[in-house]
């Protein structure tokens, strides 16, 4: 095997917050050909990562030229995204945020800052996947749509047979909790149907149940009391319980307070019988981004240098709510698309300043931006570090060589960075 053809395995997937670490990659001639046992996204990640490549109008020099003098001269700064690179690159953007007094923000912002801020306000109770797959024998999801969102976690996790858990279909019961039938609760045991904006009374629900008061009403955010004293007894019974959500809970009615309140359904849980609980982190290094901010600045997300040092607050320093009030003047997009995802008051102000675009990949913040820069494919085309959805860190190896020229995140914000102390002397 060469370092551009051959089989490599044990190849992890840069997609989703799963990372699956079991991949199979068929390699000829600086091309990858095959991609075994991964999801048919993975599939199309590996096979099509040559495909709608960002353009560089001009040299990788120059554009850094650009960029540079645009951050010097903001007064400012907005550097956004992060969730889908590795740990490396994260740092140097803190160093630039730091450099110039600016906002550094990712996407978590928009997905699961609630569980952070859930989090920070009642602890963790979190566990290993691994974990999962061999001991659980009660899983819930909440608010999540693993089957379509995260292909293999089902396959892999929850439905796999364990150490502990011999027949994975039979010896494991799974609940979904969700405002509609999704694909997911398709294929799960029981699915359990919720008036849209009622986690946080069902959540509440459940607890005031699971401590034994009683309810004097028929039913609560669409499910009968009935029931959901039915639901108690067994997860108070089950062996080893585990609950995973996702933006259904995190973005829906109530935001973190769902998850303070989910939490504390897990620790009243504890109480009878053991339980933990799991974010279902969407993009790959997503998790990656809030520890290695938290590692650099103290602080997981929305953190601002504008007096010198890191200031926490979501609401005043998240990308959404700068942009909405239009307090950025240049933005620093790196390994995502906020053109694509941010409502439309956000991108209407992010159409009026200068955006400089980091990413492997044509988008719809390409289209806008003033400065744009294409970089290698962090587990295809470079190595690096990223953390998974129970957070573990795991290693991303280099696959193929990238084109001619196109480097990592790390190494161009390292250049754009250089570029910034020089043009400040």
């Amino acid at each position: 095997m060469t370092e551009t053809g051959g089989i490599k395995e044990h190849i992890v997937c840069p997609f989703c917050g799963c990372l699956c670490d079991d991949i199979a990659l068929t390699v000829a001639g600086n091309k990858i050909t095959e991609n075994k046992n991964g999801c048919s996204i993975s599939q199309a990640k590996f096979l099509n990562h040559h495909d709608d490549r960002l353009e560089m109008e001009q040299s990788l020099e120059d554009l850094v030229k650009k960029a540079a003098e645009i951050l010097v001269n903001s007064k400012r700064l907005l550097v956004y995204g992060l969730s889908s690179t590795e740990n490396d690159a994260h740092r140097e953007a803190y160093k630039i945020a730091e450099e110039v007094g600016g906002v550094v923000d990712n996407t978590s912002s928009v997905c699961h800052g609630p569980t952070v801020l859930g989090s920070q306000e009642s602890g963790e109770a979190i566990a290993a996947l691994a974990e999962v797959r061999h001991r659980a024998d009660l899983v819930l999801y909440w608010g999540s749509n693993p089957q379509f969102a995260h292909p293999r976690h089902m396959s892999r996790y929850t439905r796999a047979d364990g150490l502990y858990i011999k027949d994975g279909k039979k010896d494991r019961k799974i609940w979904v909790f969700d405002v509609r039938k999704t694909i997911s609760a398709g294929v799960a045991d029981r699915f359990i149907k919720i008036n849209p904006g009622s986690d946080l009374e069902v959540i509440s629900a459940l607890r005031a149940l699971a401590r034994g008061k009683i309810l004097d009403v028929a039913e609560v955010g669409g499910v009968s009391v009935s029931e959901l004293s039915e639901l108690v007894e067994i997860m108070k019974a089950t062996k080893y319980g585990v609950l995973f959500f996702g933006l259904g809970l995190t973005q829906s009615k109530g935001r973190h307070r769902n998850i303070d309140a989910a939490i504390r359904l897990i620790q009243d849980l504890n109480h009878y019988t053991k339980w933990s609980m799991m974010p279902m982190r969407g993009h790959y290094n997503v998790a990656g981004a809030n520890k290695t901010s938290t590692w650099q600045t103290g602080y997981p997300y929305a953190v601002d240098y504008a007096r010198g040092y890191p200031r926490y607050q979501p609401g005043e320093y998240t990308a959404v709510d700068m942009l909405v009030r239009g307090e950025p003047d240049a933005v620093l997009n790196i390994a995502a698309d906020p053109a694509a995802h941010f409502p439309k008051e956000a991108v209407r102000h992010l159409s009026k300043i200068p955006v400089i675009n980091i990413d492997p990949k044509r988008n719809m913040t390409s289209l806008l931006a003033k400065v744009n820069i294409q970089s290698a494919i962090a587990g295809i085309e470079c190595d690096g570090a990223a953390t998974r959805m129970d957070g573990l860190p795991l290693y991303l190896k280099k696959v193929v060589n990238p084109q001619q020229g196109v480097l990592p995140d790390r190494d161009v914000l390292r250049m754009i960075y250089d570029e910034v102390r020089r043009l400040k002397k």
